[in-house]
Protein backbone atom coordinates (compact mmCIF):
# COMPACT_ATOMS: atom_id res chain seq x y z
CA UNK A 1 0.00 0.00 0.00
CA UNK A 2 0.86 3.99 -0.21
CA UNK A 3 2.30 4.03 3.57
CA UNK A 4 4.65 0.90 3.02
CA UNK A 5 6.10 2.08 -0.65
CA UNK A 6 6.82 5.88 1.17
CA UNK A 7 8.54 3.35 3.45
CA UNK A 8 10.32 2.18 0.80
CA UNK A 9 11.06 4.90 -0.95
CA UNK A 10 13.53 6.05 1.99
CA UNK A 11 15.54 3.48 1.33
CA UNK A 12 16.21 4.99 -2.06
CA UNK A 13 19.44 7.13 -1.22
CA UNK A 14 20.79 3.93 -0.45
CA UNK A 15 20.26 1.47 -2.85
CA UNK A 16 21.24 4.07 -4.88
CA UNK A 17 24.87 4.38 -3.80
CA UNK A 18 24.68 0.96 -3.85
CA UNK A 19 24.11 0.40 -7.56
CA UNK A 20 27.34 3.78 -8.14
CA UNK A 21 29.81 1.47 -6.30
CA UNK A 22 28.74 -2.03 -8.02
CA UNK A 23 26.79 -2.31 -11.10
CA UNK A 24 28.68 -2.48 -14.59
CA UNK A 25 29.18 0.57 -16.15
CA UNK A 26 28.42 -0.97 -20.20
CA UNK A 27 26.18 -4.08 -21.18
CA UNK A 28 29.23 -6.10 -21.92
CA UNK A 29 30.33 -5.62 -18.63
CA UNK A 30 27.01 -7.13 -17.40
CA UNK A 31 27.62 -10.42 -18.63
CA UNK A 32 30.81 -10.99 -16.81
CA UNK A 33 31.10 -12.88 -13.62
CA UNK A 34 32.71 -9.89 -12.17
CA UNK A 35 29.17 -8.81 -11.80
CA UNK A 36 26.74 -12.22 -10.82
CA UNK A 37 26.51 -10.66 -7.38
CA UNK A 38 24.99 -7.80 -8.60
CA UNK A 39 22.86 -9.85 -11.34
CA UNK A 40 21.82 -12.00 -7.91
CA UNK A 41 21.17 -9.10 -5.81
CA UNK A 42 18.90 -7.03 -8.48
CA UNK A 43 17.18 -10.37 -9.76
CA UNK A 44 16.35 -11.17 -6.13
CA UNK A 45 14.96 -7.88 -5.40
CA UNK A 46 13.22 -6.64 -8.79
CA UNK A 47 10.01 -5.77 -7.22
CA UNK A 48 11.19 -3.23 -5.04
CA UNK A 49 13.29 -1.84 -7.86
CA UNK A 50 10.59 -1.75 -10.26
CA UNK A 51 8.63 0.48 -7.53
CA UNK A 52 11.46 3.01 -7.28
CA UNK A 53 11.82 3.30 -11.23
CA UNK A 54 8.35 3.63 -11.86
CA UNK A 55 7.78 6.29 -9.11
CA UNK A 56 11.40 7.94 -10.31
CA UNK A 57 11.77 7.22 -14.23
CA UNK A 58 14.77 8.89 -14.13
CA UNK A 59 16.78 6.50 -12.31
CA UNK A 60 16.78 4.64 -15.61
CA UNK A 61 19.08 7.23 -16.91
CA UNK A 62 21.27 7.29 -14.20
CA UNK A 63 22.11 5.17 -11.45
CA UNK A 64 20.10 2.39 -12.21
CA UNK A 65 20.31 2.69 -16.03
CA UNK A 66 22.21 -0.77 -15.95
CA UNK A 67 18.87 -2.74 -14.95
CA UNK A 68 18.05 -1.55 -19.00
CA UNK A 69 20.83 -4.34 -19.63
CA UNK A 70 19.82 -6.98 -17.31
CA UNK A 71 20.20 -10.37 -19.15
CA UNK A 72 16.63 -11.66 -16.96
CA UNK A 73 15.12 -8.16 -18.11
CA UNK A 74 14.07 -7.33 -14.71
CA UNK A 75 12.43 -4.36 -15.28
CA UNK A 76 8.63 -4.81 -15.80
CA UNK A 77 7.05 -3.71 -19.44
CA UNK A 78 5.90 -0.42 -18.03
CA UNK A 79 8.72 1.02 -16.74
CA UNK A 80 10.63 -0.15 -20.20
CA UNK A 81 7.67 1.53 -21.85
CA UNK A 82 8.06 4.78 -20.56
CA UNK A 83 11.99 4.69 -20.98
CA UNK A 84 11.73 4.29 -24.86
CA UNK A 85 8.97 6.48 -24.77
CA UNK A 86 11.27 9.10 -23.22
CA UNK A 87 14.02 7.94 -26.13
CA UNK A 88 11.93 8.50 -28.80
CA UNK A 89 10.69 12.14 -27.75
CA UNK A 90 14.31 13.19 -27.35
CA UNK A 91 14.58 11.78 -30.88
CA UNK A 92 11.73 14.29 -32.25
CA UNK A 93 13.28 17.08 -30.45
CA UNK A 94 16.12 16.75 -33.08
CA UNK A 95 13.43 17.43 -35.61
CA UNK A 96 12.23 20.83 -34.25
CA UNK A 97 9.04 21.85 -36.01
CA UNK A 98 9.31 19.76 -39.47
CA UNK A 99 6.82 20.01 -42.28
CA UNK A 100 4.64 17.07 -41.39
CA UNK A 101 4.83 13.67 -43.97
CA UNK A 102 1.59 13.89 -45.98
CA UNK A 103 0.47 10.34 -47.34
CA UNK A 104 -2.22 10.51 -49.49
CA UNK A 105 -4.29 7.37 -50.54
CA UNK A 106 -7.27 5.65 -52.28
CA UNK A 107 -9.39 3.09 -50.72
CA UNK A 108 -10.03 -0.46 -51.14
CA UNK A 109 -7.90 -2.36 -53.88
CA UNK A 110 -5.34 0.19 -54.70
CA UNK A 111 -5.25 1.24 -50.58
CA UNK A 112 -1.83 -1.06 -50.19
CA UNK A 113 -0.12 0.13 -53.35
CA UNK A 114 -0.71 3.39 -52.84
CA UNK A 115 0.90 3.58 -48.94
CA UNK A 116 3.30 1.76 -50.50
CA UNK A 117 4.31 4.52 -53.17
CA UNK A 118 3.84 7.07 -50.64
CA UNK A 119 6.33 5.61 -48.45
CA UNK A 120 9.19 3.60 -50.11
CA UNK A 121 11.39 6.48 -51.07
CA UNK A 122 11.19 8.67 -48.16
CA UNK A 123 14.23 9.46 -46.42
CA UNK A 124 14.79 8.89 -43.03
CA UNK A 125 14.35 11.74 -41.88
CA UNK A 126 10.96 12.21 -43.26
CA UNK A 127 9.81 8.89 -41.89
CA UNK A 128 10.46 10.04 -38.72
CA UNK A 129 8.17 13.76 -39.21
CA UNK A 130 4.03 13.26 -37.92
CA UNK A 131 2.13 11.97 -40.69
CA UNK A 132 -0.96 13.26 -41.57
CA UNK A 133 -3.09 10.68 -43.64
CA UNK A 134 -5.77 12.06 -46.91
CA UNK A 135 -7.69 9.37 -48.21
CA UNK A 136 -8.41 10.21 -51.94
CA UNK A 137 -11.90 12.00 -52.54
CA UNK A 138 -13.10 12.36 -49.47
CA UNK A 139 -13.70 15.43 -47.21
CA UNK A 140 -12.16 14.65 -44.33
CA UNK A 141 -9.24 16.24 -41.85
CA UNK A 142 -7.24 14.63 -40.39
CA UNK A 143 -6.75 15.62 -36.67
CA UNK A 144 -5.26 12.22 -35.69
CA UNK A 145 -8.21 9.83 -36.27
CA UNK A 146 -7.71 9.18 -40.39
CA UNK A 147 -3.80 8.14 -39.40
CA UNK A 148 -5.00 6.25 -36.38
CA UNK A 149 -7.54 4.66 -39.12
CA UNK A 150 -4.62 4.62 -42.03
CA UNK A 151 -2.23 2.64 -39.45
CA UNK A 152 -4.74 0.00 -38.65
CA UNK A 153 -6.46 -0.75 -41.94
CA UNK A 154 -3.07 -0.91 -43.25
CA UNK A 155 -1.72 -3.27 -40.05
CA UNK A 156 -4.43 -5.76 -41.66
CA UNK A 157 -3.91 -5.67 -45.46
CA UNK A 158 -0.02 -6.62 -45.22
CA UNK A 159 -1.38 -9.46 -44.14
CA UNK A 160 -3.91 -9.77 -47.65
CA UNK A 161 -3.02 -13.34 -49.02
CA UNK A 162 -2.85 -11.63 -52.61
CA UNK A 163 0.47 -9.99 -51.57
CA UNK A 164 2.34 -13.53 -50.50
CA UNK A 165 4.15 -11.38 -48.09
CA UNK A 166 2.87 -13.78 -44.88
CA UNK A 167 1.32 -16.97 -44.03
CA UNK A 168 -0.97 -18.03 -40.67
CA UNK A 169 0.82 -19.62 -37.80
CA UNK A 170 -0.32 -23.19 -37.82
CA UNK A 171 -1.84 -22.78 -34.26
CA UNK A 172 -3.29 -19.67 -34.74
CA UNK A 173 -4.82 -18.10 -37.64
CA UNK A 174 -4.40 -14.70 -36.41
CA UNK A 175 -0.65 -14.42 -36.05
CA UNK A 176 1.82 -14.38 -39.08
CA UNK A 177 4.85 -15.95 -40.07
CA UNK A 178 6.84 -14.46 -43.08
CA UNK A 179 6.45 -16.54 -45.93
CA UNK A 180 8.87 -18.96 -47.62
CA UNK A 181 7.61 -18.85 -51.36
CA UNK A 182 6.89 -15.07 -50.98
CA UNK A 183 9.23 -14.95 -54.14
CA UNK A 184 6.36 -15.37 -56.22
CA UNK A 185 5.59 -12.04 -55.54
CA UNK A 186 8.62 -10.62 -57.91
CA UNK A 187 8.19 -7.39 -55.70
CA UNK A 188 8.29 -8.90 -52.63
CA UNK A 189 11.33 -7.72 -50.67
CA UNK A 190 11.11 -4.43 -51.81
CA UNK A 191 7.53 -4.80 -50.16
CA UNK A 192 9.25 -6.13 -46.91
CA UNK A 193 11.17 -3.29 -46.80
CA UNK A 194 8.23 -1.15 -46.63
CA UNK A 195 6.30 -3.55 -44.07
CA UNK A 196 9.42 -3.05 -41.72
CA UNK A 197 9.45 0.47 -42.56
CA UNK A 198 5.84 1.18 -41.78
CA UNK A 199 6.07 -1.33 -38.33
CA UNK A 200 8.75 0.78 -37.34
CA UNK A 201 6.99 3.91 -38.16
CA UNK A 202 4.04 2.63 -36.11
CA UNK A 203 6.33 1.98 -32.88
CA UNK A 204 7.89 5.43 -33.31
CA UNK A 205 4.63 7.46 -33.34
CA UNK A 206 2.83 5.81 -30.52
CA UNK A 207 0.43 4.13 -33.38
CA UNK A 208 -0.45 0.63 -32.17
CA UNK A 209 -1.32 -1.96 -34.91
CA UNK A 210 -3.69 -5.28 -35.71
CA UNK A 211 -0.39 -7.51 -36.39
CA UNK A 212 0.19 -10.44 -34.68
CA UNK A 213 3.95 -11.94 -35.72
CA UNK A 214 5.09 -15.57 -34.44
CA UNK A 215 7.65 -15.25 -31.30
CA UNK A 216 10.42 -16.39 -34.10
CA UNK A 217 9.83 -13.31 -36.31
CA UNK A 218 9.68 -10.90 -32.96
CA UNK A 219 12.81 -12.59 -32.08
CA UNK A 220 14.39 -11.69 -34.96
CA UNK A 221 13.28 -7.84 -34.73
CA UNK A 222 15.30 -7.89 -31.76
CA UNK A 223 18.19 -9.44 -33.07
CA UNK A 224 17.33 -12.63 -30.96
CA UNK A 225 18.19 -16.36 -31.86
CA UNK A 226 15.34 -18.36 -32.12
CA UNK A 227 14.43 -21.44 -30.57
CA UNK A 228 13.59 -24.79 -31.02
CA UNK A 229 10.38 -24.30 -28.84
CA UNK A 230 9.56 -21.52 -31.76
CA UNK A 231 9.09 -24.13 -34.00
CA UNK A 232 5.47 -25.04 -32.22
CA UNK A 233 3.79 -22.04 -33.70
CA UNK A 234 4.64 -22.68 -37.28
CA UNK A 235 4.52 -26.34 -37.24
CA UNK A 236 2.96 -28.50 -33.69
CA UNK A 237 3.09 -32.01 -34.77
CA UNK A 238 6.67 -31.79 -36.72
CA UNK A 239 7.68 -29.99 -33.04
CA UNK A 240 5.88 -33.16 -31.19
CA UNK A 241 8.79 -34.76 -33.09
CA UNK A 242 11.80 -33.31 -32.42
CA UNK A 243 11.06 -32.67 -28.96
CA UNK A 244 10.63 -36.36 -28.55
CA UNK A 245 13.60 -36.85 -30.11
CA UNK A 246 15.91 -34.45 -27.95
CA UNK A 247 14.37 -36.23 -24.42
CA UNK A 248 14.77 -40.21 -25.89
CA UNK A 249 17.59 -41.90 -26.68
CA UNK A 250 17.65 -42.79 -29.85
CA UNK A 251 20.44 -44.79 -31.11
CA UNK A 252 19.21 -48.22 -32.28
CA UNK A 253 15.83 -47.21 -32.74
CA UNK A 254 16.15 -47.65 -36.40
CA UNK A 255 14.89 -44.40 -36.93
CA UNK A 256 17.37 -43.59 -40.07
CA UNK A 257 17.61 -39.91 -40.05
CA UNK A 258 20.32 -37.68 -41.70
CA UNK A 259 21.05 -34.17 -41.35
CA UNK A 260 18.64 -33.24 -43.83
CA UNK A 261 15.32 -31.40 -43.97
CA UNK A 262 12.23 -32.35 -46.41
CA UNK A 263 9.76 -29.69 -47.87
CA UNK A 264 7.07 -29.61 -49.78
CA UNK A 265 7.15 -26.50 -51.92
CA UNK A 266 4.69 -26.12 -54.37
CA UNK A 267 3.77 -29.63 -54.48
CA UNK A 268 7.18 -30.86 -55.10
CA UNK A 269 9.26 -32.92 -52.76
CA UNK A 270 12.89 -31.10 -51.94
CA UNK A 271 15.59 -32.68 -49.48
CA UNK A 272 17.71 -29.58 -47.61
CA UNK A 273 21.17 -30.24 -46.05
CA UNK A 274 21.57 -29.04 -43.03
CA UNK A 275 25.24 -28.62 -43.66
CA UNK A 276 28.04 -30.23 -45.66
CA UNK A 277 27.46 -33.66 -47.15
CA UNK A 278 24.33 -34.09 -44.51
CA UNK A 279 22.74 -36.96 -46.23
CA UNK A 280 25.44 -38.72 -45.77
CA UNK A 281 25.58 -37.84 -41.86
CA UNK A 282 23.42 -40.08 -39.41
CA UNK A 283 21.89 -38.38 -36.57
CA UNK A 284 22.73 -39.99 -33.29
CA UNK A 285 22.54 -39.00 -29.29
CA UNK A 286 25.91 -37.57 -29.71
CA UNK A 287 24.93 -35.31 -32.28
CA UNK A 288 21.39 -35.07 -31.95
CA UNK A 289 21.56 -31.70 -30.40
CA UNK A 290 23.61 -30.14 -33.48
CA UNK A 291 21.11 -31.64 -35.49
CA UNK A 292 18.08 -30.04 -34.10
CA UNK A 293 19.90 -26.68 -33.57
CA UNK A 294 20.20 -26.66 -37.59
CA UNK A 295 16.89 -28.00 -38.25
CA UNK A 296 15.51 -24.69 -35.83
CA UNK A 297 18.21 -22.65 -37.93
CA UNK A 298 17.04 -23.85 -41.40
CA UNK A 299 13.21 -23.54 -40.62
CA UNK A 300 12.97 -20.48 -38.78
CA UNK A 301 15.56 -18.24 -40.35
CA UNK A 302 17.44 -19.42 -43.35
CA UNK A 303 14.17 -20.56 -45.24
CA UNK A 304 13.09 -16.86 -44.69
CA UNK A 305 16.25 -14.87 -44.57
CA UNK A 306 16.51 -12.71 -47.46
CA UNK A 307 12.52 -11.65 -46.43
CA UNK A 308 13.87 -11.16 -42.31
CA UNK A 309 16.62 -8.83 -44.05
CA UNK A 310 14.61 -6.81 -46.03
CA UNK A 311 11.85 -6.35 -43.59
CA UNK A 312 15.02 -5.50 -40.82
CA UNK A 313 16.51 -3.36 -43.31
CA UNK A 314 13.22 -0.68 -43.49
CA UNK A 315 12.81 -1.35 -39.45
CA UNK A 316 16.07 -0.59 -38.36
CA UNK A 317 15.95 2.93 -40.75
CA UNK A 318 13.14 3.82 -38.25
CA UNK A 319 14.07 2.27 -34.78
CA UNK A 320 17.50 1.83 -33.32
CA UNK A 321 17.97 -1.87 -32.59
CA UNK A 322 19.42 -1.07 -29.42
CA UNK A 323 16.94 0.89 -27.87
CA UNK A 324 14.71 -2.40 -28.60
CA UNK A 325 16.43 -4.53 -27.12
CA UNK A 326 15.15 -3.70 -23.66
CA UNK A 327 12.41 -5.46 -24.45
CA UNK A 328 11.64 -9.50 -24.47
CA UNK A 329 9.69 -10.37 -27.38
CA UNK A 330 6.40 -11.19 -25.70
CA UNK A 331 6.89 -7.45 -24.60
CA UNK A 332 7.63 -6.58 -28.03
CA UNK A 333 4.16 -7.67 -29.16
CA UNK A 334 2.45 -5.57 -26.59
CA UNK A 335 4.17 -2.57 -27.45
CA UNK A 336 3.55 -2.91 -31.39
CA UNK A 337 -0.17 -3.80 -30.75
CA UNK A 338 -0.71 -2.15 -26.99
CA UNK A 339 -1.88 -3.83 -23.88
CA UNK A 340 -4.86 -6.33 -24.42
CA UNK A 341 -7.99 -5.12 -22.46
CA UNK A 342 -8.87 -8.90 -21.27
CA UNK A 343 -12.58 -9.45 -19.71
CA UNK A 344 -11.24 -12.44 -16.74
CA UNK A 345 -15.26 -13.26 -16.36
CA UNK A 346 -15.02 -13.72 -20.06
CA UNK A 347 -12.81 -15.54 -20.01
CA UNK A 348 -13.51 -17.89 -17.44
CA UNK A 349 -16.89 -18.16 -18.74
CA UNK A 350 -14.96 -19.65 -22.03
CA UNK A 351 -12.87 -21.72 -20.13
CA UNK A 352 -12.92 -26.28 -20.47
CA UNK A 353 -11.62 -28.13 -17.48
CA UNK A 354 -10.36 -31.47 -18.16
CA UNK A 355 -9.30 -33.78 -15.45
CA UNK A 356 -10.44 -31.50 -12.30
CA UNK A 357 -13.79 -29.87 -11.69
CA UNK A 358 -15.01 -26.42 -12.27
CA UNK A 359 -15.73 -25.99 -8.45
CA UNK A 360 -12.15 -27.30 -6.90
CA UNK A 361 -10.06 -25.68 -4.87
CA UNK A 362 -7.34 -25.63 -7.40
CA UNK A 363 -9.64 -23.49 -9.28
CA UNK A 364 -10.87 -21.12 -7.58
CA UNK A 365 -7.52 -20.23 -6.11
CA UNK A 366 -6.20 -19.84 -9.95
CA UNK A 367 -8.93 -17.48 -10.72
CA UNK A 368 -8.20 -15.63 -7.51
CA UNK A 369 -4.56 -15.56 -8.73
CA UNK A 370 -5.93 -14.21 -12.12
CA UNK A 371 -8.58 -11.23 -10.45
CA UNK A 372 -5.34 -10.06 -8.58
CA UNK A 373 -2.90 -9.73 -11.71
CA UNK A 374 -1.54 -6.44 -13.43
CA UNK A 375 -2.98 -5.70 -16.98
CA UNK A 376 0.50 -6.77 -18.37
CA UNK A 377 0.11 -10.04 -16.49
CA UNK A 378 -2.73 -10.68 -17.36
CA UNK A 379 -1.36 -10.10 -21.06
CA UNK A 380 1.63 -12.20 -20.32
CA UNK A 381 -0.82 -15.17 -19.09
CA UNK A 382 -2.86 -15.30 -22.57
CA UNK A 383 0.50 -15.06 -24.38
CA UNK A 384 1.84 -17.69 -22.08
CA UNK A 385 -0.91 -20.39 -22.83
CA UNK A 386 -2.67 -19.02 -26.39
CA UNK A 387 0.93 -18.09 -27.87
CA UNK A 388 -0.20 -14.34 -28.45
CA UNK A 389 -1.94 -11.21 -26.30
CA UNK A 390 -4.85 -11.00 -29.17
CA UNK A 391 -8.42 -11.17 -27.91
CA UNK A 392 -10.78 -12.45 -30.74
CA UNK A 393 -13.19 -9.54 -31.64
CA UNK A 394 -16.10 -11.67 -30.52
CA UNK A 395 -13.82 -12.38 -26.98
CA UNK A 396 -12.66 -15.76 -25.52
CA UNK A 397 -15.53 -17.65 -27.41
CA UNK A 398 -13.77 -17.29 -30.44
CA UNK A 399 -10.57 -18.14 -29.43
CA UNK A 400 -8.68 -19.91 -32.01
CA UNK A 401 -6.58 -23.02 -32.19
CA UNK A 402 -4.73 -25.22 -34.75
CA UNK A 403 -7.91 -26.91 -35.19
CA UNK A 404 -10.11 -24.22 -35.74
CA UNK A 405 -12.04 -22.56 -32.37
CA UNK A 406 -10.63 -23.86 -29.09
CA UNK A 407 -11.46 -22.46 -26.44
CA UNK A 408 -9.31 -21.95 -23.16
CA UNK A 409 -8.51 -25.08 -21.47
CA UNK A 410 -7.21 -25.83 -18.27
CA UNK A 411 -5.64 -29.79 -17.56
CA UNK A 412 -5.05 -31.49 -14.62
CA UNK A 413 -1.27 -32.09 -14.51
CA UNK A 414 1.09 -33.88 -11.99
CA UNK A 415 3.24 -33.07 -9.54
CA UNK A 416 2.62 -30.90 -6.83
CA UNK A 417 4.31 -26.81 -6.04
CA UNK A 418 6.37 -26.55 -9.63
CA UNK A 419 5.63 -24.56 -12.54
CA UNK A 420 2.57 -25.10 -14.85
CA UNK A 421 3.43 -25.94 -18.74
CA UNK A 422 1.19 -24.72 -21.76
CA UNK A 423 0.67 -26.11 -25.00
CA UNK A 424 -0.34 -22.74 -27.38
CA UNK A 425 -1.54 -25.18 -30.21
CA UNK A 426 -4.55 -25.95 -27.77
CA UNK A 427 -4.42 -23.50 -25.48
CA UNK A 428 -4.09 -25.17 -23.09
CA UNK A 429 -2.72 -24.33 -19.67
CA UNK A 430 -1.37 -27.71 -17.32
CA UNK A 431 -1.94 -26.95 -13.71
CA UNK A 432 -0.24 -28.88 -11.06
CA UNK A 433 -1.55 -29.29 -7.61
CA UNK A 434 -0.42 -26.11 -5.11
CA UNK A 435 -0.02 -26.74 -1.52
CA UNK A 436 -1.31 -23.17 -0.84
CA UNK A 437 -2.24 -20.12 -2.88
CA UNK A 438 1.04 -18.44 -1.98
CA UNK A 439 2.35 -21.28 -3.94
CA UNK A 440 0.49 -21.29 -6.87
CA UNK A 441 1.06 -17.76 -7.32
CA UNK A 442 4.33 -17.60 -7.31
CA UNK A 443 4.88 -20.29 -9.59
CA UNK A 444 2.03 -18.69 -12.15
CA UNK A 445 3.89 -15.84 -12.31
CA UNK A 446 7.35 -17.03 -12.64
CA UNK A 447 6.52 -19.49 -15.50
CA UNK A 448 4.19 -16.21 -17.45
CA UNK A 449 7.52 -13.66 -16.84
CA UNK A 450 10.17 -16.07 -17.62
CA UNK A 451 8.80 -19.75 -18.76
CA UNK A 452 7.89 -18.77 -22.24
CA UNK A 453 11.23 -20.42 -23.85
CA UNK A 454 12.52 -24.25 -23.90
CA UNK A 455 11.66 -27.79 -23.39
CA UNK A 456 10.91 -27.28 -19.89
CA UNK A 457 8.33 -25.16 -19.92
CA UNK A 458 6.30 -26.32 -22.98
Amino acid sequence: DDADISQLLQLQPLIECYFVVNSPKTQEAMKSDRFRAFRDFTHAHRKILNIFCQKKPSLMKRSMKSLLWHPKKILNFHNKHIHFLSEIRKQRLQYGHSPSLRVLVRRKRFFFEDSYHQIKDRSVQELKRPVTVKFYGEAGVDAGGLTREWFLLLSREIFNPGYCLFTPAADNANVFQPNPNSYVNPDHLDYFKFVGRFVGKAIYDQQLLDAYFTRSFYKHMLGMKPSLSDIESIDPAYYKSLKWISRNKIDGQGLCMTFTLEDTVFGKQVVYELKNDGKDIEVTDANKDEYLQLIAEKKLTKSIQRQIDAFLKGFREVIDPKLLSIFNEQELELLICGLPDIDVNDLKANTEYKGIPSSSQLIQWFWEVVDDMTQEEKANLVQFVTGTSKVPINGFKSLQGMNGTQRFQIHKASGKDRLPTAHTCFNQLDLPDYSSLKSMRKNILLAIREGAEGFAFR
